[in-house]
């Protein structure tokens, strides 16, 4: 597993798993621990969830999948808007910990920047930091004049962001600002939300010539810059071992050129696109 590196020595593996609409309806329990132990077993440690997940219920299900597993697992959560406040965000924090069964969140985020102010919420981080209770922490639906708030960016962790061949818009200014400041961008939702990416044409040529699926295809396409993690969200084991093809999986700039004509980059800054 490639990694990027976090401003407090760690590595922040290049792909994940999301886990985003987990622990909603109880049926589904039992399968979706058994989806987070197969990506454990393969080696993806990277586990993204959030406290607004199924109301706490995404991070009960991580909870139960790492049982007697959690030095092999790099947890993300995030604190919703709504609980950033000084005080709010402390106590979210705590709640998170006592969903997951854990001491300790390797990264933690601001989920979206909502109405206070960031400098607020940085300082119950660094509380949580010094109090043993975070190791790192980031931001999440940041845009550039977003970053810019925050007074020392070189203890910003990650930033996490909607990114895929449809929605590349972090590209012109958002991207190279996170990459000059080595702000690791976790990719969320890397297959798109309507399933058009997946079924495109240019992709799928580039995956018949490579052997690989369109989805494998789709996640290298977002690994190929420097310091861009990806979290893709499955419910089936068979799709956790495909996902891993991606990380062999070298792009060529024919390949490249192939995408951009489906998916055209941004030729101006425009507006974060965010779920």
């Amino acid at each position: 597993m490639r990694t990027v590196d976090l401003p407090n020595g760690r590595s922040l593996p290049v792909m994940g798993l999301g886990t985003w609409r987990m622990g909603e309806a109880r049926s589904d329990k039992a399968a979706e621990i058994r989806v987070i132990q197969k990506a454990m077993d393969l080696g993806i440690s990277l586990l993204d969830t959030a406290e607004i997940y199924g109301n706490g219920g995404s991070e009960r299900v991580v909870g139960e999948a790492i049982l007697g597993r959690r030095d092999s697992a790099f947890i993300v959560s995030k604190v919703a808007p709504s609980h950033a406040t000084r005080k709010g965000t402390i106590s979210a924090c705590e709640g998170s910990l006592t969903h997951l069964g854990i001491e300790t969140l390797d990264l933690y985020l601001l989920h979206w920047r909502g109405g206070v102010p960031v400098s607020e919420t940085i300082d119950a981080f660094e509380t949580l930091k010094a109090q043993g209770k975070i190791r790192a922490w980031g931001v999440s639906n940041f845009d550039v004049d977003d970053l810019e708030d925050i007074p020392d960016l070189t203890e910003c962790s990650a930033n996490q962001v909607l990114y895929n061949p449809q929605s590349r818009g972090i590209e012109y200014s958002l991207l190279p600002l996170c990459q000059s400041h080595q702000i690791p961008i976790m990719a969320y939702t890397p297959f798109g939300q309507s399933g058009a990416v997946l079924k495109n044409a240019a992709i799928a040529g580039v995956a018949h010539r490579h052997n690989a699926t369109p989805g494998q295809v789709i996640l290298a396409w977002g690994i190929r810059h420097p310091g861009v993690v990806t979290i893709p969200k499955t419910a089936t084991l068979a799709r956790v071992e495909e996902n891993l093809g991606a990380l062999s999986l070298q792009l060529t700039a024919e390949d490249l050129a192939e995408i951009d004509r489906a998916f055209p980059p941004p030729r101006r800054k425009s507006s974060l696109e965010m779920l």
